[in-house]
């Protein structure tokens, strides 16, 4: 079964479980769905959906509530206990945090209340791409370091996207961008054949000096093939070296050129449903 079908199964499983029998969500049912461990299906929701396991489950419940308070008469302490809250306050502290308005003040026919709506998997997915030939350019940033038959790796990558924006690196890198359009790369390198072990890098296309913490990476003149992705990152990412794992890289067997493989991700809201990231796949142009 493919994952994306295996995560459909848990999408309904929770909202089965929140809207029909009104039981908490078990977590060894969720990991005999995923066939792996909860802890591993957690980590790898967060990093194909952008937002975290935990998370999306308390968004729906806040918004299943939100429906409840809105369209009933149920008091405030038994929609609390409906949706897992120890006690009233604490869904009050909640619904607060997630809707802006209070439990009580929701009820009133002008509040407008936030929806996080069900989770679809299977969405259908197009694509443009073409082949450029681009001169050499040199990258700076920051990387980190992996095993390639590591498990954990999509979620380390997003981690390590996540620790640059709170760490000052995203913004660093944001001033030293001399691209156009502008915008940041990721990376995948070998550093180690013979450990098996690669690198993934965040960078900006820069010619002043490497600052102290920083490393620079080379890029040769090259023709790339390069797939224009649109939506909220990281699922367009992810979606777009599915297909090109799947079908273009079979279809258009290219000669791949010694140069490492990019993902380009433009200024912008990366969650914006219209947000444009792009995967480079260096080729030897004209030979296949």
């Amino acid at each position: 079964m493919e994952w994306n079908e295996k995560l459909q199964m848990i999408i309904d499983y929770i909202e089965h479980h929140l809207q029909r029998v009104q039981e908490p969500i078990d977590p060894g049912e969720i990991s005999k769905i995923a066939e792996c461990s909860f802890g591993f299906f957690q980590k790898v929701f967060s990093y194909m959906n952008g937002i975290s396991f935990a998370e999306y489950v308390r968004s729906r419940k806040l918004t299943l509530a939100g429906y409840d308070l809105k369209s009933t008469d149920q008091r405030v302490v038994d929609v609390s206990y409906l949706y897992g809250y120890d006690s009233p306050t604490s869904f009050t502290r909640a619904f607060q945090q997630f809707h802006g308005v209070s439990p009580k003040e929701a009820r009133i026919s002008k509040t407008k209340l936030k929806v996080v709506p069900k989770m679809q998997v299977s969405v259908k997915q197009e694509y443009t791409w073409r082949v450029e030939q681009k001169p050499a350019f040199r990258l700076i940033g920051k990387s980190i370091r992996f095993f390639c038959d590591d498990e954990e790796k999509p979620s380390k990558i997003l981690e390590f996207w996540s620790e640059c924006q709170r760490n000052g690196v995203f913004s660093c890198l944001i001033s030293m961008d001399k691209g156009e359009p502008p915008g940041l790369f990721g990376l995948f390198h070998n550093v180690e054949e013979s450990r098996n072990e690669m690198q993934y890098s965040i960078m900006a296309a820069a010619d002043g000096e490497v600052p102290e913490g920083y490393g620079e990476f080379l890029i040769p003149e090259t023709s790339w093939a390069v797939f224009d992705l649109s939506g909220p990152v990281p699922q367009a990412i992810h979606s777009g070296w599915k297909y090109l794992e799947e079908e273009w890289l079979v279809k258009y067997p290219f000669r791949h050129a010694k140069c490492p493989e990019l993902e380009w991700y433009s200024s912008g809201n990366f969650y914006d449903k219209n947000y444009l990231s792009q995967i480079w796949i260096p080729i030897l142009d004209g030979e296949q």
